[in-house]
């Protein structure tokens, strides 16, 4: 270790206290492709409801590279074998995972570079800052995109009782004061075991799990799939749309100029690449300000469209959203988009902005290659929905849909 280097410690108000010991982990976090995180809102649009879940990603980062640390300190305590580089680049790679959010998360994604996830950005930032970093990142990569022979590790990164989904469940749950997510975290990591390079959970913690699917369920239908939550993303998308529409046809719009280079350009995965470093600039300056200050300027521009919209999200006149379990019939939406026409007096392309269907779902548990496995003391295993009464009696592993139908009020 650097004799300079002194371990950091970081006062978090959902884990507490958390440590930073290791100077390549401290470069990493002091990196301005990390810090833009603090921009960027972890529950996107979410405060317009729940006033105080404005807590941002660096902050979710943080905490679940810190119950990383957690779980494999309780692994290597249960004689599991994991090296201090392995433990130092595990921890490398949940810190990374979700570099490649753009503003306000999950809103926008695959709207700024489109038809990419948050999770293939990510991929292509981890090679560019393993490159600057002199290739000292290369087990991470290997963590994160599940190539490296111990699996368990990328469990922990990306399965469905990983390091993640522990620290936002509790930290959104902190945030926005919906208490169904506050999940047992320390019990579920004490639980946690190793079984032929698989994560498994020993029997005891079968009650802790099943409370933490539930909650996970709770929290999207409570506050990630909200109707108001979903209003709003739909308005801020169709925000975007139109500045696209209406600077690709030469309209001249105030921006910061990362945001105007995505208006003007169609950036996909065929130009979204590590050697591209001028997209890879342009995004990594983009945050939820680029996309509030256009829009609340936008309010006062000549095209209806777009000032109608700014001004919905900026004032939270939001329009009506409702979820059926069936389609909404044709008649009904083409009834909806008139009324929108003729109110503010556009045309039935304009009106399609405003009157907008679609489908929301929601899997709490899914069956498969990644379950939650329940490790018996005589050595038996079992998917925790086999292994519990409670969760075998009920639909919990089912894909949920619902249609979505948004208009104006």
């Amino acid at each position: 270790m650097n004799k300079k280097y002194k371990v950091k410690i970081i006062n978090d108000p959902v884990h507490g206290f958390i440590t930073v010991s290791s100077p390549l982990i401290y470069s990493i976090l002091e990196h301005p492709y990390i810090q833009r995180l603090r921009s960027i809102k972890q529950l996107g649009l979410t405060h317009l409801v729940y006033p105080g879940a404005c807590h941002n990603r660096l902050q979710h980062v943080l905490g679940a590279m810190h119950l990383m640390g957690r779980a494999l300190d309780t692994l290597k305590d249960k004689g599991h074998g994991i090296s201090g580089e392995e433990m130092e680049m595990a921890m490398a790679a949940i810190l990374l995972h979700d570099i490649g959010h753009g503003p306000f998360s999950h809103t926008l994604e695959s709207s700024i570079v489109e038809g990419l996830s948050h999770e293939t950005v990510s991929k292509v930032f981890f090679e560019y800052l393993d490159r600057e970093f002199g290739g000292k990142l290369g087990l991470a990569m290997e963590i994160f995109s599940n190539r490296y022979r111990k699996r368990f590790l990328n469990e922990l990164v990306s399965g469905q009782l990983d390091v993640d989904r522990l620290d936002y469940l509790r930290r959104d749950s902190f945030f926005s004061g919906v208490v169904e997510g506050m999940i047992g975290i320390e019990r579920i990591i004490s639980m946690l075991d190793v079984h032929e390079d698989k994560l498994v959970v020993e029997a005891k913690g079968i009650y802790s799990i099943e409370k933490f699917l539930i909650s996970r369920r709770l929290m999207y239908w409570q506050v990630y799939l909200h109707k108001t939550v979903l209003s709003a993303e739909t308005v801020l998308t169709q925000i975007l749309r139109r500045a696209k529409y209406l600077t690709r046809n030469g309209e001249k719009l105030f921006a910061s100029p990362s945001l105007l280079f995505f208006l003007n350009k169609s950036v996909d995965n065929s130009v979204f690449v590590p050697d591209n470093t001028e997209i890879i600039s342009h995004f990594a300056s983009l945050c939820d300000g680029d996309i509030e200050s256009a829009a609340t300027v936008w309010i006062s521009h000549p095209d209806k469209v777009l000032s109608i919209l700014c001004r919905m999200l900026i004032y939270r006149i939001l329009p009506r959203t409702e979820l059926s379990a069936t389609p909404f019939p044709e008649d009904m939406i083409e009834e909806k988009r008139q009324a929108v026409r003729q109110k503010f007096g556009l045309s039935g392309e304009e009106a399609g902005f405003f009157v907008i269907d679609g489908k929301v779902t929601n899997t709490a548990y899914s069956t498969g290659k990644q379950s939650i496995i329940i490790k018996y003391n005589d050595g038996r295993l079992m998917d925790i929905f086999e292994a519990s009464d409670m969760l075998k009696h009920s639909n919990i592993d089912e894909k949920v849909q619902k249609y979505m139908f948004v208009y104006p009020k």
